[in-house]
């Protein structure tokens, strides 16, 4: 944790130096999710009834291996001492994904009934109880983190992260749009969102904020055809509907590929975050926020020297 919040003030400071010398500005910011592969295998998500025999199974092996340094105690005690370590891992990390199928039952019991996800059993990861599967952008599922990157399109400058385990985008812009603005001290009042994002309730609520949403206005799953105008819409779902009709936001909204794509891709090809080597939400977060450091101090450094 202290790692976590160092990195995180790091970056802070960062961001505040580049924008007293007006380098970058969060007036207008530009975000995506990317999802990045997991330190754990498909094989390890276990059903709650697996969990708990496997809970009884590791708390007797730690139980055994005790008894068996009272029986010999001429054993070499490192040896020991090892073994008794990776048992009482074991069992720390069946009782974490034991508390993380609590926080999925929940989940699943809000689901709608003609989901139908809704009805297959939860499953919890003995190996990274906070990853979760995921699809992948090749079409597969696999365990992964949905990493959140938030960025100025003007500098190209990383302003924002948050590292979730939800598997679509839907809820993440409001949550990372409040951080932007407490890292910064300053207001967004444009938000670049792709369509995975696009809820009313949350157009809404950003515009009562002052905030202006820029995200394509989707198909209808029945007839395929765009929505242009629903009497039943609040103001700011209308309003952005009616924006989003207009070449002007349209060429606002271009600016989202070229800026969160490239970046996503940088990160992937070479700041290390092709696939994860570390477990744990807060270590993950670490990796992230390394990588983000790495990204805006490089990119930076290059335009000075360019």
């Amino acid at each position: 944790m202290g790692h976590e919040r160092a990195l995180d003030g790091l970056l802070t400071r960062v961001l505040a130096t580049l924008m007293d010398q007006r380098l970058v500005q969060v007036k207008r910011i530009s975000q995506d999710g990317t999802k990045v592969r997991a330190s754990a295998g498909s094989r390890s998500f276990r059903r709650r009834s697996s969990l708990e025999r496997m809970l009884g199974e590791a708390r007797a092996h730690v139980a055994a291996l005790k008894q068996q340094a009272d029986d010999e105690p001429g054993e070499s005690a490192r040896r020991r001492a090892a073994q008794e370590r990776a048992a009482r891992e074991r069992v720390q990390r069946v009782e974490a994904a034991l508390a993380t199928m609590t926080e999925l039952e929940a989940v699943k019991a809000r689901q709608r009934d003609d989901k139908p996800s809704k009805h297959e059993p939860p499953r919890a990861s003995t190996t990274d109880a906070d990853a979760r599967r995921m699809r992948l952008p090749d079409g597969g599922f696999a365990p992964a983190y949905n990493v959140q990157i938030a960025s100025d399109p003007q500098s190209r400058a990383i302003v924002g992260i948050a590292v979730t385990g939800h598997g679509t985008d839907h809820g993440e812009d409001q949550p990372l749009r409040r951080q932007v603005e407490q890292r910064s001290g300053q207001k967004v009042s444009e938000h670049l969102l792709d369509g995975g994002y696009v809820k009313k309730e949350a157009i809404e609520a950003a515009a009562l904020a002052g905030v202006s949403i820029y995200a394509p206005l989707l198909a209808q799953s029945t007839s395929g055809s765009v929505c242009l105008h629903n009497p039943t819409d609040k103001p700011g779902v209308a309003a952005w509907r009616a924006r989003m009709q207009t070449p002007e936001a349209q060429a606002i909204y271009q600016e989202r590929s070229s800026t969160s794509e490239t970046i996503n891709a940088d990160l992937k090809t070479f700041r290390g975050l092709a696939a994860l080597h570390v477990r744990g939400l807060a270590k993950v977060r670490c990796v992230v926020l390394w990588s983000v450091l790495a990204y805006n101090l490089r990119h930076f450094a290059d335009q000075l020297t360019g």
